[in-house]
């Protein structure tokens, strides 16, 4: 009887331990749904936020971007060449200019065409680095089409710090030799020697400050080569040309004074035998009289 009981109570031990291992796996099941789901509920806010800003954007094509900017430790020179149809060259082209001048740059070449097809107005620009991609933006808002726009970079960052540390040794080196001019020097040819050796350095270092200098300009300010054309309405040229009455007595008038200041002129050039001949006929004249009396 002992050991029936004793079987019975182990069984129904076990049962119960079963049970709660079954309703514990459950509970911690449940736990880690309902942290998983106030998780999700926290993200899916500024989850849609964002989703339905992309949307919006995508449906505006003009919607403004946050610009990119480059890492201040770069050197990029920045070139963009660009082609835009507008409803006025003229138009367009004073309406660039100013909104440039707003952001510092500058027009630094301009050439105008008019042909039997279109008008075309060729600039470029000097933009301050910091709005190239805001000036790129206005001028083709302005454009009531854009053929293209190519935009080119250029990294010049390697090249600048190696001109910059190379710099720094030479005006290091120009610093040894003054040292050796004022203590060390002592004869004529050791003189002669040192400034030699001076004036080569001090070349280097105006070329290389130059080219520092060519690169920082180039990197300050980007280059934007604008090409804005208008078409205008075909008109063939005409093969032959009437002129009228009031053209004609222009022409008379201006031919008559032209004969006019040809004659004078002659006159004035021809003056030594006018007055030879006078004087001739003169003569000529009193020496008939002369006779006849």
């Amino acid at each position: 009887m002992n050991t029936k009981m004793k079987s019975i109570s182990t069984k129904v031990l076990a049962f119960g331990l079963v049970i709660t291992t079954l309703f514990a796996c459950n509970n911690a099941d449940y736990n880690e749904k309902v942290g998983m789901t106030h998780v999700s509920k926290e993200m899916e806010a500024p989850a849609d936020a964002y989703l339905e800003e992309v949307k919006g954007n995508l449906g505006n094509p003009f919607a403004q971007q946050e610009t990119i900017k480059t890492p201040s430790h770069l050197k990029i020179i920045k070139t963009a060449t660009t082609r835009y149809k507008v409803d006025d060259v003229k138009e367009a082209t004073a309406f660039i200019k100013k909104m440039a001048g707003g952001y510092g740059a500058y027009i630094s070449a301009l050439s105008f065409n008019n042909t039997l097809y279109e008008k075309q107005n060729k600039f470029t620009i000097k933009v301050p680095n910091t709005y190239f991609d805001t000036l790129m933006d206005t001028i083709a808002g302005a454009a009531s089409f854009i053929e293209y726009e190519n935009i080119t970079t250029q990294d010049v960052t390697e090249e600048f710090m190696d001109i910059s540390a190379r710099l720094k040794t030479k005006q290091e080196v120009k610093k040894r030799f003054e040292e050796v001019l004022r203590k060390r020097a002592v004869t004529v040819e050791d003189i002669l020697l040192t400034e030699d050796k001076l004036r080569v350095i001090q070349e280097e270092i105006e070329a290389a400050q130059g080219r520092l200098k060519y690169l920082t300009d180039k990197v300050s300010f980007s280059t934007i080569h604008v090409d804005l054309y208008e078409t205008v309405e075909y008109k063939e040229e005409p093969v032959s040309y009437t002129k009228t009455f009031t053209d004609k007595a222009k022409n008379g008038f201006s031919n008559g004074w032209s004969i006019v200041e040809v004659l004078v002129l002659g006159l004035i050039t021809i003056w030594p035998l006018l007055l030879m001949g006078a004087l001739i006929w003169f003569f000529v004249r009193y020496y008939i009289k002369k006779r006849k009396g």
